[in-house]
């Protein structure tokens, strides 16, 4: 559930994330259709569900991820602490363990995050002519998409080195 890119961010933002996923599986446990447009745009049964959890949206809804982007509320800050700090000890400590080995760090940033919807972080791929798509990494894997304009497949670059 928590992604490089999403660990990149930090504890608080990791949180925030899944309590957001945690809003989605409210929402199918009671049956309530909290999305629509093929799970990115974010509607106002979201938004209830997700300030009982203590997020809120402080912004008229996106044009198109709705009530997408929500943020801890103070009081659910103050709440959860303790456990965004053990958060935080678990991703530094699964940080040192993945990098011990390999001291060449890389970071492709994180998915935008009103822009996800949920089925996985998408990345840049890129064809020769150099049009872009953003995918799931998964996706690409299962099968070539072809670039419309000359043919080829796109492909994911490689991803960059940090540090």
């Amino acid at each position: 559930m928590i992604g490089e890119s999403s660990s990149a961010c930090g504890a608080e933002l990791s949180f925030e994330r899944l309590l957001h996923e945690a809003v989605h599986g409210i929402a199918a446990a009671r049956g309530v259709r909290d999305t629509s447009r093929a799970g990115r745009y974010h509607n106002r049964r979201f938004l209830a569900i997700a300030e009982e959890l203590g997020l809120d949206h402080s912004e008229e809804p996106h044009p198109s991820s709705g009530f997408s982007l929500v943020v801890l509320n103070p009081e659910a800050r103050k709440r959860y602490r303790p456990t965004i700090d053990r958060l935080q000890r678990a991703l530094k400590a699964h940080t040192v363990a993945t990098t011990a080995a390999d001291t060449s760090r890389t970071f492709r940033g994180p998915a935008a995050r009103h822009g996800s919807s949920g089925g996985g972080v998408r990345v840049k791929a890129v064809c020769d002519c150099g049009r872009n798509v953003r995918v799931v990494p998964s996706v690409l894997a299962q099968a070539p998409i072809m670039c419309g304009g000359c043919g080829q497949p796109f492909r994911i670059p490689e991803a960059v080195s940090v540090g």
